[in-house]
């Protein structure tokens, strides 16, 4: 790995002694002459550690960690001074100074200190993302986040987790709704019973009716037995119904009995079955269109819409992209067999920026593929699929040009956007028009003016 360090010094030919045996070292060096600069320096860029004298122009080394401080820049610093004493270095520390080194000193001690500050730094980033991960794995079933609107929905799942109302999950697809539907259930009083989940949009019509709600013998030709469904399976604890936008209407009015009534009717049956069930639906539709279109039940949507809960996408909390790609390469050098190591700060931000239209999931995905290609002892943007590598390139070219035209700059991010989601649901039009938020005439429409061709992926 690459460590990015500057050099705070008003004496040049010090700055060009540390410029090249760090550069030979394998460092990228930036170098300035005065204090401010130093300040300006890390307070704008990424850099991983800085050496800074004591005294130089406009702000001394001491005013530079203050100001760091105050800024919240967490970048370790270690102090030069020719004017060494005790106090001072103590001072140094005191203030926030990662280490004190005394002039004139040898390269090969600077380097010491260097390495030592890249060990310290790595163990205190491990540990912090240990002690969080772990603590969330536990507490949400495997969800892994401390961003802000995730720490809102777990806040929420603590709040209703133990009452039988039902609750809404809305989102993009691979948002992990089924986890948080877990989560309600596992930190619940129901943990202790059955959780049952079934995809409404996987099974076919014709089946689906069964499926939930069970059949009694001769019913229909091969029902040689009584079946109980789903709503008897998960009794005492909680049915999941995902994709429930995908339910036929039929069925939406035999849900809503079940849920008004607390009771079931089996394929075939005369009789009632009561039954206690927690439900949790989820759906990546929008559900207010589709009562207002006729698709879905208006009377079913609000019994359904008691507790909602949202669940943002991962483009509106890049704060956990690196906590994901830490879990998911310990999970899958795990299952593996590799010992692929961590991918650098470049790569990270690579991530950040992408909007990843296929979320957690393809997050995953992306991290699984980039083990398996990777050559090296880590895992380097080459590892990365070029839909990443691509987009990121024509959005930054076009930003960091004079480009002023709204028009010819939404114009490259909307085609970036589209042909992630033609990827993201392999050339499927109707559904890359659910996770862009557009109607599918309308992607029609601009699938034809941008001249985008993206096949399925088995056709390319």
């Amino acid at each position: 790995m690459t460590y990015r360090i500057l050099i705070a010094d008003d004496e040049e030919d010090l700055r060009f002694m540390l410029e090249l045996h760090l550069g030979r070292e394998g460092y990228e060096v930036v170098s300035v002459s005065d204090g401010q600069a130093a300040l300006d320096a890390l307070t704008k860029g990424q850099f991983d550690f800085a050496l800074c004298d004591l005294v130089m122009p406009k702000l001394s080394g001491l005013e530079v960690i203050a100001a760091l401080e105050t800024n919240a820049v967490t970048t370790p610093v270690v102090l030069m001074s020719a004017h060494a004493d005790v106090d001072t270095a103590l001072k140094a520390i005191e203030l926030g100074a990662f280490d004190y080194i005394a002039k004139p000193f040898r390269a090969d001690e600077v380097l010491f200190r260097l390495r030592r500050a890249v060990q310290q730094r790595a163990l205190e980033v491990r540990v912090d993302q240990l002690e969080d991960a772990l603590g969330e794995r536990l507490e949400f079933s495997g969800i892994i986040a401390r961003s802000k609107p995730m720490q809102t929905v777990f806040s929420t799942i603590k709040k209703v987790a133990d009452y039988k109302t039902t609750v809404l999950l809305t989102g993009e697809s691979g948002t992990g709704k089924e986890l948080v539907a877990k989560s309600l259930h596992f930190t619940s009083v129901r943990r202790g019973k059955p959780f049952v989940a079934v995809n409404c949009g996987a099974i076919p019509e014709s089946l689906l009716e069964t499926e939930l709600f069970g059949h009694v013998r001769g019913a229909f030709t091969d029902a040689n037995r009584d079946r109980q469904g789903l709503f008897e399976e998960a009794s005492g604890g909680t049915l999941f119904l995902d994709e429930i936008g995908e339910l036929p209407l039929p069925l939406q009015i035999k849900l809503l009995r079940a849920l008004q009534e607390s009771e079931i009717r089996r394929v075939g049956d005369s009789r009632n079955i009561k039954v206690d069930v927690r439900i949790v639906a989820a759906t990546v539709r929008d559900l207010v269109t589709e009562v207002s279109e006729g698709r879905f039940r208006e009377d079913l949507f609000y019994r359904l819409n008691v507790l909602p809960i949202r669940l943002p996408a991962l483009r509106e909390r890049p704060s956990d992209v690196p906590l994901l790609v830490d879990h998911f390469v310990d999970k899958f050098n795990e299952t593996m067999g590799t010992e692929v190591s961590k991918p650098s700060m470049e790569v990270i931000k690579l991530l950040q920026s992408y909007p990843w239209p296929g979320n957690v999931r393809e997050l995953e995905n992306t991290i699984e593929r980039a083990i398996v290609l990777c050559d090296g002892s880590a895992i380097t943007g080459e590892d990365l699929p070029e839909r990443i590598k691509d987009s990121q390139d024509r959005i930054r070219t076009i930003l960091n040009t004079d480009e002023l035209s709204i028009k010819k700059t939404t114009r490259v991010i909307e085609e970036e956007l589209i042909k992630r989601a033609l990827d993201q649901t392999n050339g499927n039009r109707t559904h890359a028009a659910e996770l862009l938020e557009i109607s599918h005439r309308a992607l029609l429409y601009k699938i034809k003016q941008y001249e985008i061709n993206r096949p399925p992926k088995g056709q390319r």
